[in-house]
């Protein structure tokens, strides 16, 4: 039997959608400048839509962490700009309001996940360990800052996020530079003597 073809690794275009995402959201919530289109934008096509097709494409891969992470946070991204626009877009028009406290244990129950699925990267290597620590950092700040109305938490908890999304973008171009080189170009501290990718594992 031939052997199957090499497939390409999916966590190159999964990590630079979240982590690229990630970081654009939270230069807005250290108050850089005001919510608008360009978050909405990359939160719908590249955090949410590209990063399912990613997701998808480790399934092909049959990496059960990749596939759950990438389709997981695409859905995130979907439902965070949904509820974004849901305020003009419906609540506004039903006489509702958006409640602060349902954000809150959103984002909350997001951190749980998220801290659920570190334990899966400590089999993996450092630099997604960082990236799924941080990320529990952030959901946890971002729970308290709407819950309790505090923007002093918030602007904190955008400081995590840009840190969080940028190593993100960083673990990416680690593995895309180090495929294409064939040799550590830039670090990630494997921890597993015989590890490569994350969708070998």
């Amino acid at each position: 039997m031939a052997d199957e073809p090499k497939l390409a690794n999916p966590a190159v275009l999964g990590l630079t959608c979240f982590g690229l995402t990630t970081t654009l959201l939270n230069l807005h919530n250290v108050g850089i400048f005001k919510m608008d289109a360009t978050i909405l934008a990359m939160g719908l096509f590249l955090g949410g839509g590209v990063q399912i097709i990613a997701g998808i494409m480790e399934y092909k891969k049959a990496n059960t962490f990749g596939t759950t992470a990438f389709c997981a946070y695409g859905a995130f991204w979907l439902t965070l700009v949904f509820y974004i626009w849901s305020k003009p877009l419906l609540l506004d028009r039903l006489g509702l309001e958006a409640s602060n406290k349902g954000l809150a244990w959103y984002l909350a129950l997001w951190g749980l996940f998220t801290l659920l699925m570190f334990f899966g990267t400590l089999k993996v290597n450092r630099a997604l360990q960082i990236v799924f620590s941080t990320l529990v950092v952030l959901f946890g700040l971002l729970a308290i800052g709407f819950g309790w109305g505090s923007s002093g938490v918030i602007k904190a908890a955008g400081v995590v996020g840009i840190f969080t999304g940028l190593s993100a973008v960083y673990l990416a171009m680690a593995e895309l530079l180090n495929e294409m080189y064939g040799r550590v170009v830039l670090p990630i501290g494997p921890v597993m003597k015989d590890y490569k990718n994350p969708e070998d594992l």
